[in-house]
């Protein structure tokens, strides 16, 4: 039987990550760590060197793993779409859509505005990690 661990996601500036994950949805920092280059380049199918920096965001039950390379030049891949095999998105639920949007432009995020639906709407992050945002309440838009 298996058990929820956490979700990685590599990020090309750290500290700008952890701000506007803390600042804009609340997340609380459990930990940061420096694993060596090796065994994480064996486990993690990438050459050394790799200066790898792992921070360990908490919300409620989800940790959101924060992976950035000092060593490793970034993978730029295309936008990932809704139909596409693998995970697609991160979804969160927000009390206030209107407020959480503003934040996220705020932090360097992006709204996308035509995904507006009242109850929820799409926003990226700074590298463009898709977020869905689902009210908690019909009544905040």
């Amino acid at each position: 039987m298996a058990a929820w661990n956490h979700l990685g996601q590599c990020v090309s500036d750290l500290d700008r990550s952890r701000r506007f994950y803390e600042s804009v949805f609340g997340f609380i920092v459990e930990r940061e760590i420096y694993p060596p280059d090796v065994p994480s380049d064996r486990l993690l199918g990438l050459k050394a060197p790799l200066g790898m920096t792992a921070c360990y965001l908490r919300l409620d039950s989800l940790v959101l793993e924060l992976l950035h390379f000092s060593e490793v030049d970034l993978s730029k891949s295309k936008t990932r779409v809704m139909n596409e095999t693998g995970l697609t998105h991160l979804s969160l639920s927000v009390e206030d859509l209107s407020a959480t949007c503003v934040r996220v432009e705020e932090f360097g995020g992006q709204v996308i505005k035509e995904t507006d639906i009242s109850v929820g709407i799409f926003v990226r992050d700074p590298d463009g990690q898709l977020i869905e945002l689902l009210s908690t309440s019909n009544t905040n838009r």
